[in-house]
Order: structure tokens, then sequence, then C-alpha cells
């Protein structure tokens, strides 16, 4: 399985770039840990936004190994999410942000009627496909310490005293009645929010 690329999804709104000294540091944490580049991309000078994007919310995508590869800019529009399959892979391993995703596209499949899917890993819960997730447990949100990979908005929002980190097994889920869906696209105030019994 080829996993020469990875890539970041940066939030422009109002034609600015947000969260980016998160993206930056994954970004270039990544390049020393797969590929021993010890130089460091600042991304505020390497991204110019295009004069086509607007105020709107774009999504820019950043595929890159050694080099940039390639830099797309595009309206990024929300997910319509009513319902939340289980599955379950015990060896995913998706620490760095591969742009092959493959295992996880494979389980995305086993949604069935589902819209997204909650992925458990060893019987601790992760991410769903496209995000973190947090749950509420009618006092404080909190989110997995198991995530496949540490999202830039799940590391904003930790900084921030927004949701905690807590080891969260299936089980657990008996325990919250709420689960928030965010990404770097999905601020915490935009985040997809549903009750804990739309999880099938």
């Amino acid at each position: 399985m080829s996993r020469k690329l990875c890539f970041e999804t940066i939030c422009c709104e109002n034609r600015a770039l947000k969260n980016l000294a998160y993206h930056e540091a994954r970004l270039n944490r990544t390049r020393h840990e797969l590929w021993g580049y010890s130089d460091y991309w600042n991304l505020s000078e390497l991204l110019i936004i295009p004069d086509h994007v607007d105020h709107t919310l774009h999504k820019c995508r950043v595929s890159y190994s050694q080099e940039i590869e390639v830099v797309k800019w595009e309206p990024y529009a929300y997910r319509n999410i009513r319902k939340i399959r289980r599955v379950y892979h015990d060896a995913i391993d998706y620490r760095y942000k591969y742009e092959d995703r493959e295992e996880l596209n494979t389980l995305f499949a086993q949604r069935n009627d589902a819209d997204e899917i909650l992925i458990i890993k060893n019987g601790l819960v992760t991410d769903s496909l496209y995000g973190n997730v947090a749950f509420y447990n009618g006092i404080t949100w909190v989110t997995p310490n198991s995530p496949l990979l540490p999202g830039t908005q799940r590391a904003f929002l930790l900084e921030s005293g927004v949701i905690k980190e807590e080891r969260i097994s299936e089980d657990d889920l008996a325990n919250f009645n709420k689960i928030r869906l965010f990404n770097a696209m999905i601020g915490w105030e935009n985040a997809v929010e549903l009750g804990i019994d739309c999880i099938d």
C-alpha cells in the first residue's frame, strides 16, 4: 500500500487560514518522523490564497511529501449526519494523515443505512471517518484519548479547555447523552451534535 503522500485540510474563512499553527506543527512533525526532514515549513509563507476564493467557507487541501505536490481550494459544504454506526478494526493505523485512506474507506462501506461511522479499536472509541468526536456526560465534553489521528481542531479545543481527554471504551458510551463530530473544517460552534441513541 502506497503511503508516499500525506495531506493537510485547512479551513479558509473570510480569506483567512484558521488554526494554521496546529497544521504547521503536524505537517512538520510528520515530515520529520516519516522522512527525516529537519527543515521547517512556514505555511503562511507557502500558501497564497487565490483570487477566486471569496469570503465563504473554503477547504484548502495541501498534499505533500518531500515537497508540496498539490494545493487545492474548493468551497466547503457541511454533511448531513443523522445516524452513526459502530465499526471495528483492531489493527488500523492512521497516526499520520495519509492520502491513502483505503482502510478507512473499507470501514465506511460497512455503515449500511448510517451516514457516518464510529471506529472502535481494541474496545476503545477512536474517531469517525472524517474527524474526531467528543461526548457529553451532562457536565463536561470529553474526547477519547485514543484517536486514530489527533486532529488540529481537537488540539485547539483541548488547549482552550473546551473539551477534556479521557479513556473511553465502547462500554462507556452508555454513560453519555450526546456526541459531537468535528474536524479542521467544522469548528465547535458548527459541530454536528446528536443524541447518543443515534449511534447504532
